[in-house]
């Protein structure tokens, strides 16, 4: 194993041009979808990696995308709903429910009941441990409402085996579900899982072999040739952008994780566990979630149109196609599916210099707490009247009325915030809970979805605010670019909905379908390859026979 994690780590090192020299393999020849149940499913989240994104590279592709694109290709994706945030995304991959089903309307919600004093919930927290906050946390799937797909799997078949491991505990725990075999993600510093379970001795290596590397100092990372065009310095605040290589001084665990190896270390700890378990090879079908956080953490420090994002591209390419021969050099019968919990935004100084003059921040002045000071100052009632999840640098657009005000104040505060928000040329619209619950969940294509029709999908009336505030689009949620926080997500927009959805499996006849699907369509999809019946979910199934065959039929 220790081997193998460090050859996948090598691989994302490497140069790309000798990544990309030899040729990918052939399309296979047209046939019908292959019928007999894979043994393992592969099923695998990167974070941030946008529509916008697989379109602009799927052309210099040569590795593990590149096989990908020989299957079937929905590169009209859609995390349907508006609250485009990570926790959510992830919930709805291996749900086939939207948020408004699985409770996990955002990363971080108000529940002004909790018990404790920080009453700022996090979406994989159990809030109820004593002495935690929303940043000092016990991870904990108590917030997930639905069950996964490996825990469908599991109640159908007992022997399968579930597993997830992801560079976010949110992505391993939305994905993974409730019932886990394994479930490990990184902490900021190392491996990790849920207290009191015992680490095999495949993730000890895997441990040892990642803080090995985070010892050593990281050179700058070849620019592939496609991507010198994108290599231009661009001011940020104090920060110059744009033509980072991923230099990393020996030791600096921080920068690890924005960078491409941080992902081929998850790939590498996700190989040994399929490996060290042998995943596949038992008496039911198993399956494997793997989270890819990079491109996230790369995009918000970043941005998307640098030499930064284009080097990850190539070189998750290359970490993703030494997965996959990984895979088969150990003849694992498996199918993979390869999605995003959302799309992006990139950095607003880089829009306005390119064409979109418009782009901006939003102002301080819309912050909840600025915003509860002029409602408070308006009606001349003391004290906080409104409150959100909101950090010092951003905006969030649930708002929620303080618990401490009078039946007679509340719909006076709503009113006076309806008014001043909507004020703001920034802001697209202001929405209320009442509004949302009464909207029906729609049922058309999502790309035709009203705004509250895409609220209505991750509208959770125990935990969504009394308020949701829409930014207009091209306006980002980003108060003050900082260190690593240079651009965001979760508008309603269709730069932050949009992802890619590739199925592939091995002697597949593959198709591009460019009309829009919605990620909650995974989740029937492949439970149909593998004959489990699924009832109930916001999906459907996607046939994936490009011929007269039915993979949906059952």
């Amino acid at each position: 194993m220790k081997a193998l994690i460090a050859a996948a780590l090598l691989a994302t090192a490497a140069p790309v041009a000798a990544q990309q020299a030899p040729a990918p393999a052939p399309a296979p020849a047209p046939s019908p979808a292959p019928t007999k149940p894979r043994r393992l499913i592969v099923a695998i989240s990167v974070d941030q990696f946008s529509a916008d994104l697989f379109a602009q590279y799927r052309n210099h592709f040569t590795g593990g995308f590149a096989r990908l694109l020989t299957g079937a290709v929905f590169p009209s994706g859609y995390q349907s709903h508006a609250a485009t945030e990570t926790c959510p995304g992830h919930s709805t991959i291996l749900t086939g429910m939207r948020p408004a089903h699985t409770g996990i309307i955002a990363n971080n919600w108000i529940d002004q009941r909790t018990g404790r004093v920080d009453k700022n919930v996090y979406c994989s927290e159990d809030e109820a441990v004593p002495g935690s906050d929303h940043n000092a946390y016990t991870v904990s799937d108590r917030h997930l409402k639905v069950a996964t797909l490996g825990e469908m799997m599991k109640a159908a078949r007992p022997a399968t085996r579930v597993v997830s491991v992801a560079g976010k505990d949110r992505a391993a725990v939305m994905m993974g579900g409730h019932k886990v075999d394994e479930l490990w993600w990184w902490d900021g510093k190392t491996f990790t899982t849920y207290a009191g379970r015992a680490e095999p001795a495949v993730v000890t290596r895997a441990k040892a072999a990642t803080a090995a590397l985070i010892a050593r100092p990281q050179a700058a990372l070849p620019l592939p040739a496609f991507c010198a065009g994108l290599s231009l310095p661009i001011a940020v605040g104090d920060q110059m952008l744009g033509t980072g290589r991923f230099e990393r001084a020996a030791g600096d665990v921080k920068q690890f994780r924005y960078s491409p190896p941080f992902d081929a270390a998850v790939f590498a700890l996700a190989a040994g566990l399929i490996q060290d378990m042998k995943l596949g090879q038992g008496a039911a079908t198993d399956i494997i979630a793997i989270g890819a956080s990079a491109t996230d953490y790369i995009g918000h420090a970043n941005g998307t149109q640098g030499s930064e994002m284009c080097i990850q591209m190539a070189q998750l390419d290359a970490t993703l196609g030494s997965f996959f021969d990984r895979l088969d050099s150990w003849d694992v019968d498996y199918e993979v599916v390869l999605t995003a919990d959302h799309g992006a935004h990139d950095m607003t100084e880089r829009q306005q210099q390119r064409a979109m003059p418009m782009e901006a921040h939003v102002p301080v002045a819309l912050k909840a707490d600025a915003m509860s000071a002029a409602v408070g100052g308006a009606l001349g009632i003391a004290g906080p009247v409104l409150v959100s999840a909101e950090s010092k640098t951003g905006f969030d657009s649930d708002v929620y009325l303080a618990r401490t005000l009078t039946p007679a104040q509340r719909p006076r505060v709503l009113a006076e915030a309806i008014k001043l928000y909507a004020a703001d040329p920034r802001v697209e619209a202001v929405l209320t809970a009442t509004q949302i619950a009464a909207t029906p969940m729609p049922t058309t294509p999502p790309e035709t979805w009203t705004l509250l029709e895409r609220a209505r999908a991750s509208f959770d009336p125990e935990r969504s605010g009394d308020l949701l505030v829409l930014l207009k689009p091209r306006v980002t949620s980003v108060v003050s670019p900082g260190k690593t926080y240079v651009e965001t997500h979760g508008s309603p927009w269709d730069y932050d909905r949009r992802v890619p959805i590739l199925f592939w499996r091995k002697g597949m006849a593959g198709f591009e379908q460019p009309l829009s699907v919605e990620t909650v369509d995974i989740v029937p999809t492949l439970a149909a390859t593998i004959g489990l019946p699924v009832k109930g979910l916001d999906g459907r199934c996607l046939d994936l026979d490009p011929g007269a065959g039915d993979t949906c039929a059952m």
